[in-house]
């Protein structure tokens, strides 16, 4: 077998095949980290890092690709060509799982604080379950080092564009909104149908936790879902079996139990984490937890690091370091939960975005721009009209300086990008953390 891509997803994998008795070889075109080059070795795993040996990686009986590398990558064209059939490392975690059971969640936004909060849920419960995915350990990781009876795996699209008979006992569909075209030919339906691909295997004993109120969605929930037990969820009007809100409370129907709860006590606050809190409750009765313990989960519950992270108050002005926001919608549920005035930073690499959606927040609630890019003529075109002020910074440092220069006592400085991180930093969290250190240095 063989892993092409050494980060997180491909070392789990390597070292999972290793234990069930492949013959494994992991190519990786980029170096390694140090610390998964130690793994490799002390499991005497064979690996080549900066460059593919084709004649190896094409002698392959199967292939293991890491969601990172595109399809249109020369070695995986070629992998292609010779019909070596090649998966995604979650379906050689699904592969080896025994009888654990799977709850896996996707979507566009609000899928890691979704994934953290029924992980949450699960614990309180009593459950020994593992955070794994895009989240913690890959989902091979765990399943190699430190097998459990639950795992609960964020998944992202290019995850379940490799999968052949991954299915989930639970499946959770946050949203769908434009993300990532450049990987799907800009071809919107294309990243739907990957999407979608969660519930594709499901059988009628599993559930579909979607939400109703998301318009791409309904408008695919049809063509794109077969046999699951469906539990949507809801703000505009009452389901049979999900949850839905009515007058601040929040009602949970699973099979013949109801649990109901103020929305004023979920930890979260904003519009979009009623939505995230509904789908983990849900998620929750499904695994029979109790109605008092899912109740405890949703009010305990912490915010995650990168998303809407509350950094500091430097003179009367809140820095918020929501650096996860690597896309436009994300950056428009931001801006929406935003109640002081703002000044908003924004930039990075752009997946294909339409900033039309937030002009209207933006007139409402921006006072100032600061892009922190090294491209940001988009950001200029979208956002010229709608504030006085836009400027451009090349660092973090650059970008809270001038932030703060243009705050007043009371304002908000919110580090919501709405593009990937890559021009100038090595993900979201260093982009997040070298915002924060730099707020510190104020």
């Amino acid at each position: 077998m063989v892993i092409l891509g050494g980060g997180e997803s491909g070392v789990g994998a390597a070292l999972l095949a290793a234990k069930k008795g492949y013959e494994v070889f992991l190519s990786d075109g980029g170096s390694l980290k140090e610390l998964y080059r130690n793994k490799l070795k002390m499991a005497s795993i064979d690996f080549e890092e900066g460059s593919h040996s084709a004649d190896k990686i094409l002698s392959a009986n199967e292939v293991v690709k890491s969601p990172g590398i595109p399809e249109k990558a020369e070695m995986v064209r070629q992998i292609r060509a010779a019909g070596i059939p090649m998966i995604s490392e979650i379906e050689l975690a699904y592969r080896y799982k025994g009888d654990s059971k799977i709850i896996a969640i996707t979507g566009s936004n609000g899928k890691t604080t979704t994934t953290a909060l029924i992980y949450h849920v699960c614990k309180v419960g009593g459950i020994d379950a593992a955070l794994t995915g895009n989240i913690g350990y890959s989902f091979a990781m765990q399943v190699a080092e430190n097998p459990k009876p639950l795992y609960v795996v964020e998944i992202s699209s290019f995850q379940l564009d490799d999968i052949k008979t991954f299915r989930p006992d639970v499946a959770v569909l946050t949203n769908i909104t434009e993300d990532h075209l450049d990987r799907y030919d800009y071809n919107f339906e294309n990243y739907i149908r990957s999407k979608f691909r969660i519930t594709e295997n499901q059988q009628p004993g599993d559930h579909f936790i979607y939400c109703a109120d998301d318009e791409v969605t309904m408008k695919y929930l049809n063509k794109f879902t077969k046999l699951a037990n469906p539990l949507p969820i809801t703000m505009k009007g009452e389901v049979k079996n999900g949850a839905f809100i009515k007058d601040g409370d929040v009602y949970i129907r699973v099979g013949h139990e109801q649990t109901t709860m103020s929305v004023f006590d979920f930890a979260l606050k904003g519009k979009h984490n009623q939505y995230n809190t509904m789908a983990a409750c849900v998620a929750g009765a499904t695994m029979e937890i109790r109605k008092e313990k899912i109740r405890e989960a949703v009010q305990t519950f912490q915010s995650l690091e990168h998303r809407m992270e509350s950094v500091a108050t430097v003179r009367g002005v809140e820095f918020i370091n929501d650096s996860k926001a690597t896309n436009v919608n994300s950056t428009w549920y931001a801006l929406e939960s935003m109640e002081k005035p703002t000044i908003l930073i924004l930039g990075g690499v752009d997946k294909g975005n339409d900033y039309s959606l937030l002009t209207e927040l933006v007139k409402e609630k921006v006072k100032a721009i600061v892009c922190m890019g090294t491209d940001n003529r988009k950001i200029h075109e979208a956002f010229g009209h709608a504030v006085n002020t836009i400027i451009n910074t090349a660092s973090a440092a650059e970008a809270v300086h001038a932030s703060f220069h243009f705050a007043e006592k009371g304002d908000v400085v919110l580090l919501s990008p709405a593009c990937a991180s890559f021009d100038l930093f090595s993900n979201y969290e260093d982009r997040g953390n070298q915002f924060k250190q730099s707020v510190k240095n104020l």
